[in-house]
């Protein structure tokens, strides 16, 4: 969990200090409002805590010729930033037909489509990510079976969502054509011990406890949480 927000700060920080701090320039996006430059914004500095640990996980444990892909890509950092880093089989899905336009699509693949009907073969992936993504018109099971038919055994899901302990009602809320919903703890709880019936098993400790308000977002105050599901079968 995302305790409190100097936590962002260093995370952005230590990107910085390692070279893959992938945000658009305040110069880019000002030009790029104007229609002066193409491509799109890149990165979200709310967003360092995340990012930073998933390419983390990446970095350490896979080698840079791994097939990777990243869900809900459009104006992520983790492609970019595993790019620099010299990973060479990345691949983005977006509903979003910008997501052509990411950085590094001449060699990078990006592909306007619904990942849970993403056009690849079973086991094509040894990792998937996902960034404040699959809280967006949530659907458990098919998500799960879409990720796990997609992840060879042992690849890893590596997954942030907004998140507090006590339920936030957003039901009055839809964005990206769909509803929304931040976590409670009972709510993450009952996703986990769904994947655990998808093949998949938790990595490291949990910790359902929260202390700040880190993040906010159509009027809702919450926080992040982020996990890691390695397929087992």
């Amino acid at each position: 969990m995302l305790k409190h927000k100097g936590q962002v700060t260093e995370a952005r920080e230590e990107m910085r200090r390692r070279g893959f701090d992938c945000t658009t320039p305040l110069l880019g996006k000002i030009l790029r409002r104007a229609r002066l430059l193409g491509g799109v914004d890149v990165g979200d500095r709310a967003k360092s805590w995340d990012v930073l640990k998933t390419v983390d996980i990446i970095g350490s444990r896979l080698p840079k010729d791994a097939p990777i892909l990243d869900i809900g890509a459009h104006q992520c950092e983790v492609l970019p930033a595993l790019h620099r880093l010299g990973f060479t089989d990345l691949t983005g899905a977006d509903l979003n037909p910008r997501i052509v336009e990411m950085p590094h699509a001449d060699v990078v693949r990006y592909l306007c489509c619904n990942f849970l009907d993403l056009p690849a073969e079973d086991g094509s992936f040894d990792a998937v990510t996902a960034i404040s993504v699959i809280e967006h018109g949530f659907d458990g099971p098919r998500l799960l079976a879409a990720i796990s038919r997609v992840l060879r055994p042992g690849g890893v899901f590596l997954a942030s969502v907004d998140y507090w302990p006590d339920k936030i009602d957003t039901s009055a809320v839809r964005e990206y054509g769909m509803d929304w919903r931040i976590f409670s703890e009972e709510e993450l709880r009952a996703f986990l011990r769904q994947a655990a019936d998808y093949g998949f098993t938790l990595v490291g400790e949990t910790d359902y406890g929260a202390r700040d308000r880190v993040a906010s977002w159509k009027g809702k105050r919450y926080t992040f949480a982020w996990l890691a599901l390695r397929k087992t079968r």
